[in-house]
């Protein structure tokens, strides 16, 4: 018997092509501001898009004494790691986020909350101060192309490691990613003289 290499080859060809791809896991991707030397992380992920960008602590302290807070509510966030924070839907539909779903997970492997920015408001209330639209909106339902920004609050202290599970909704299900391996922003900034 007479085997055909051509037809044979094409055979193989055609059943590869027949095979379902299998969906490109979502990326983490990392960059270094070159005049800053602080890190930010992005991620998309089935069409929600999540960057973190570390914020020095004397920065974030310098911006809430600037809007003239209470140094009560200055001094409650320095025991934080602070982001700036972009959330985006890129879905192609609508999409959600409750904030209060996410975790962090540090080097032991515990997880643990992150404040809410619902918390926060009702914690600088007691301190005197009516003032939270820094904080990223605790839960948001938006349609394609929209976005949400604020800080995300993380309590450990500078320069700690821990990964964030964060999850989303989208046509009913629910989706849960991972960014590994985060930096809290140092005490100082890495490009001080």
């Amino acid at each position: 018997m007479e085997i055909k290499r051509p037809l044979f080859r094409h055979g193989y060809l055609l059943a590869l092509l027949l095979i379902p791809a299998v969906p490109h896991a979502a990326e983490l991707t990392q960059n270094r501001d070159p005049d800053s030397g602080l890190m930010a992380w992005k991620k998309v992920d089935r069409g929600f898009g999540l960057e973190l960008i570390q914020l020095l602590p004397d920065y974030v302290a310098a911006l809430y004494s600037s809007h003239g807070l209470p140094p009560a509510v200055v001094d409650s966030i320095r025991g934080y790691c602070v982001f700036g924070t972009v959330a985006q839907n890129q879905s192609g539909g609508i999409l959600s986020y409750r904030v209060a779903d996410w975790r962090y997970v540090t080097p032991d492997g515990r997880q643990h909350r992150l404040k809410t920015k619902p918390e926060w408001v009702a914690e600088w209330k007691k301190l005197g101060s009516d003032f939270g639209w820094s904080i990223l909106p605790a839960a948001m339902t938006f349609d394609t192309g929209d976005w949400a920004q604020g800080f995300t609050t993380v309590h450990l202290p500078p320069d700690s490691r821990f990964d964030l599970i964060y999850s989303w909704r989208h046509h009913g299900k629910r989706y849960t990613g991972t960014m590994e391996n985060l930096v809290c922003a140092p005490k100082e900034s890495p490009m001080a003289p």
